[in-house]
């Protein structure tokens, strides 16, 4: 019963413990310094939820915005630095990211069969205990809906803004589908900035870098697919408490998500993941303007 064993508020759940020291033994000891690309907010070893992000901008004394319009990209021309094809993605596309508040969310998955007892080990493990990245096992839950909660940090000193926190839950399971937090960096090894999403956990985050693609039709392509660190791609990192930080860079996780203009007023995503070179995950979501 791995899942009920307890070791202390410092080192937490058995099973997060032990992904860390995964981390730690296979990934690269870092300075965040001269990382800054893989900086994001840090879980606690207890849950993550819903309040993550209210809490999180507290402890900072940040500002929460909750009126008028807040987006995941609150201006889309940043990522168009370096890619410039980025200027022919469609109007509603780009509404999206500079408007997401605006917009409501309905959620369709797909698992691959043979990946379905995989996820439902995850939840079992992780997900459902920590409030955090409860991806639909059915697509029942799925099927009444979710939320969409966008919520803006700001610094009083500053007046800098920090990454726009985006917050799903699902009506059906009342889980958390994801409580990421989306901003726009550089990375090492890539010439044109990334779209950044950092998922808080346990003494540290997984964070998400994906490169942005126009296509043809209006429509854009995010990619977390690289080959080595530095790359786009999916991040481990761990922190001790006492300044050490590893990142683990997981190259044989990938996801591809298309994100295009539909019906008048909708947007429409389709998202797909793979592991070891084998897709494994399709979420579909439609996104559209909410009531006046």
């Amino acid at each position: 019963m791995l899942i009920v064993i307890w070791l202390g508020e410092r080192r937490g759940n058995l099973t997060d413990w032990l992904t860390q020291q995964w981390v730690r033994v296979t990934g690269s000891h870092i300075d965040l310094g001269s990382n800054q690309w893989l900086d994001g907010p840090i879980g606690s070893t207890r849950v993550i939820g819903r309040d993550f992000f209210e809490n999180y901008a507290r402890s900072r004394n940040y500002d929460i915005v909750r009126n008028g319009i807040r987006g995941l990209i609150p201006d889309f021309s940043v990522l168009c630095e370096n890619n410039a094809s980025l200027t022919a993605v469609a109007a509603p596309v780009r509404e999206f990211y500079e408007r997401t508040s605006e917009f409501q969310l309905d959620a369709w998955s797909e698992w691959r069969p043979m990946f379905r007892p995989f996820g439902g080990a995850l939840s079992l493990l992780f997900s459902q205990r920590l409030q955090q990245l409860n991806v639909p096992l059915s697509p029942l839950d799925s099927s009444k809906g979710m939320t969409s909660e966008v919520i803006q940090m700001r610094d009083p000193c500053s007046d800098q803004m920090a990454p726009t926190a985006w917050v799903r839950e699902l009506y059906a399971t009342r889980n958390v589908l994801y409580a990421g937090c989306y901003s726009v960096c550089n990375v090492p090894l890539q010439k044109a900035p990334c779209v950044k999403v950092v998922f808080p956990l346990p003494n540290g985050n997984a964070i998400v870098l994906m490169n942005a693609l126009a296509g043809d039709d209006g429509s854009l392509t995010l990619q977390s697919i690289g080959d080595q660190f530095g790359d786009p791609g999916f991040y481990f990192v761990v922190h001790d408490g006492t300044g050490a930080i590893w990142a683990r860079y997981v190259s044989s996780m990938k996801e591809e998500i298309r994100v295009y203009a539909a019906e008048s007023g909708i947007v429409r995503a389709d998202h797909t993941l793979w592991i070891w070179g084998q897709r494994f995950l399709r979420l579909h979501y439609r996104m559209c303007k909410r009531a006046a």
